[in-house]
């Protein structure tokens, strides 16, 4: 083999193996955004889906959903459901609240992470407005409502592993953060309003 085709040999390696390493990297960085598109995609791990709309036909067909809240010990936060449960039929927009209330002396910002379980239902269970979209000020003492209007897709009953769910349960902690982005107060909507 001669000097000429060693070197152009070496280079095809050299540039194969840099252009894995490229790849590799760039994977690494769109892993995130494309597991969190698989799973809202999916409802993989719980993860809920968004909708624009409640598809307009309530079956009457029914399902639990109890709601369950936490704060990160960072967050000088209390947090809770203003219901703990509601049954909901399928296909019908809901709206339910959580209340927070900053137990500080100063500004506290947060945002709310939350999942569904059990996760079967996460593919069928689509929220319309939720405060979970936009991280949230509190001032130091005050207490805001925050609503999340949701609904459970009928189509659940079409999956073999989803259609004997009886009851979901829908999940948020509340994280601090640090430098808000997109700070966005809740509407303030009088818990009365709920329906069931």
């Amino acid at each position: 083999m001669s000097g000429a085709s060693t070197t152009r040999g070496n280079l095809r390696v050299a540039m194969l193996a840099a252009s894995v390493v490229v790849g590799m990297v760039g994977l690494t960085y769109a892993s995130v955004p494309l597991y969190r598109l698989f799973c809202q995609v999916t409802g993989f791990g719980g993860t809920t889906q968004r909708s624009e709309a409640a598809p307009g036909v309530a079956l009457d067909q029914t399902v639990r959903v109890r709601f369950d809240a936490n704060t990160s010990s960072g967050l000088d936060w209390s947090f809770h459901p203003v219901e703990e449960a509601m049954t909901v039929k399928l296909g019908e927009q809901m709206l339910g609240f959580y209340r927070a209330t900053n137990r500080s002396d100063r500004p506290l910002s947060g945002t709310a992470v939350f999942n569904v379980t059990p996760v079967q239902a996460g593919a069928y269970f689509n929220k319309i407005q939720c405060f979970c979209f936009t991280e949230q000020l509190l001032e130091p003492g005050q207490t805001i409502d925050m609503p999340v209007s949701f609904f459970v897709d009928p189509a659940m009953l079409d999956d073999a592993d989803a259609a004997g769910i009886s009851e979901i349960t829908l999940s948020y902690t509340f994280y601090p953060v640090d430098k808000p982005k997109a700070v966005s107060e809740a509407p303030k909507v009088a818990p009365d309003s709920i329906t069931n």
